[in-house]
């Protein structure tokens, strides 16, 4: 049987960025149903190195220190004959592919994993959503504006893990892995922030609220016996010098900073050990380490924005997976390319209180929180059912473009003639 050939443009699935890590576990996942085969243009970091990587006999990766040129595209179009284009990532990343969509379509349809961070629709992107044949939407919110701007196009397939890599420990490994890991802490109130120091996830905002928390905790309680693990370079050259905030806030003694790779096993155990998970961003996509907690049975404290929202809350139920902040204020801001773009930002008093309601919850009622946004996320976010949205995605866009794309060409004319 003739596999379906896909063209994919993405982070290199072989790396470690949100991205990569979401596409590795797409076409992992397609490959598995045995009617695949991908061709990767893997980008997103500086390869010293630029030699095809054949993954598999159903799995080749082009190395590529952007996201393809027009020319690349050109040259795969006709080698390979892909059945689909699939881009995967933020928008600025593909105008290329847009600009040459018409040529795209002589061979193949374009399908897009798209994600927007916040409100409101974004009209400016309508040219680039008709230039693609369908939108799969990794957030909730992200369909719900795809769906006002372009009426038919989008559908709502999320994010997924592998329910394999992460997962709750037992408690008796949990108490082993304290001693081991907090020594003297192990007692200790533990909350994980893991993002990249960058503006919009607001680190020295963390660290202010972290302070405060501090403060409410040795007022009532007498002591600060709370750490804080950022999983973060806080020396990174976008982002804020988080050394000297943590200095000039005095709380040396209650935040550590783990600034190297960690694999998905040395993730699940830092998740693990932790009472809960914090995200404050003021505009959020999607916010994966948000899942990879709950799917870990570790509650989450989050900002209400973007895909966040949907984490945090059953909007069903609106059970919440542990604390939900409500941001207090809403900017709007832009660029040339993103004229407008909501930014909700959470009270750093807020924040801290949120923190504090949660820490005094008694352990049973974490533990019940934990294992409520666990069942949620294996529901909700269902490795399983991404792969059949999306299997089912491909074969609709590429059969429906088939039917469409059956015009008189050029060649066939001359031929009659």
């Amino acid at each position: 049987m003739k596999k379906t050939k896909i063209l994919i443009i993405s982070d290199h699935a072989l790396t470690t960025s949100g991205v990569a890590i979401q596409s590795k576990y797409l076409i992992e996942g397609l490959i598995s149903t045995g009617n695949y085969k991908f061709i990767q243009i893997g980008a997103a970091m500086y390869h010293d190195d630029m030699t095809p990587q054949k993954v598999n006999d159903d799995f080749l990766i082009l190395p590529s220190n952007d996201f393809g040129d027009k020319d690349t595209i050109r040259s795969l179009l006709a080698s390979e004959k892909p059945d689909a284009l699939l881009i995967f990532t933020d928008a600025r990343f593909f105008h290329h592919v847009f600009e040459m969509e018409d040529e795209i379509h002589e061979v193949c349809p374009i399908l897009w994993w798209h994600v927007w961070d916040n409100n409101p629709a974004p009209y400016y992107n309508k040219f680039m959503y008709d230039s693609v044949d369908a939108i799969n939407c990794i957030s909730m919110l992200t369909y719900q504006l795809c769906k006002e701007v372009t009426q038919t196009k989008s559908k709502y397939i999320p994010h997924a893990l592998d329910k394999d890599l992460y997962y709750k420990f037992d408690e008796n490994k949990i108490n082993d892995l304290k001693k081991l890991i907090l020594q003297d802490k192990e007692d200790w109130f533990i909350g994980t922030w893991v993002n990249r120091n960058i503006r919009r996830k607001r680190p020295a905002d963390v660290l202010k609220s972290w302070a405060l928390f501090l403060e409410k905790q040795e007022k009532e309680f007498g002591h600060k016996k709370s750490l804080l693990i950022m999983h973060t370079d806080p020396k990174d050259p976008a982002g804020t010098d988080l050394i000297e905030i943590v200095k000039l806030l005095e709380i040396e003694e209650n935040v550590r900073f783990s600034a190297g790779i960690l694999s998905d096993n040395e993730l699940n155990t830092l998740y693990n050990i932790s009472d809960f998970t914090l995200n404050i961003s003021f505009a959020e996509g999607f916010g994966l380490s948000t899942l990879e907690s709950l799917y870990t049975a570790t509650p989450i404290i989050a900002n209400m924005t973007g895909g966040l929202t949907n984490q945090v809350i059953n909007v069903k139920t609106s059970q919440e997976h542990g604390i939900a902040i409500r941001p207090k204020m809403t900017t709007i801001s832009g660029i040339q390319d993103t004229p407008y773009l909501n930014e909700d930002y959470a009270l750093v008093d807020d924040i801290a209180d949120a923190i504090f309601k949660f820490y005094k919850k008694p352990k049973e009622e974490k533990l019940k929180l934990g294992l409520i946004g666990q069942e949620y996320a294996l529901s909700e976010f269902k490795m399983e059912k991404m792969i059949l949205d999306w299997d089912n995605s491909l074969q609709n866009t590429i059969n429906k473009w088939k039917i469409n794309s059956n015009r008189i060409r050029l060649e066939e004319i001359w031929k009659t003639l």
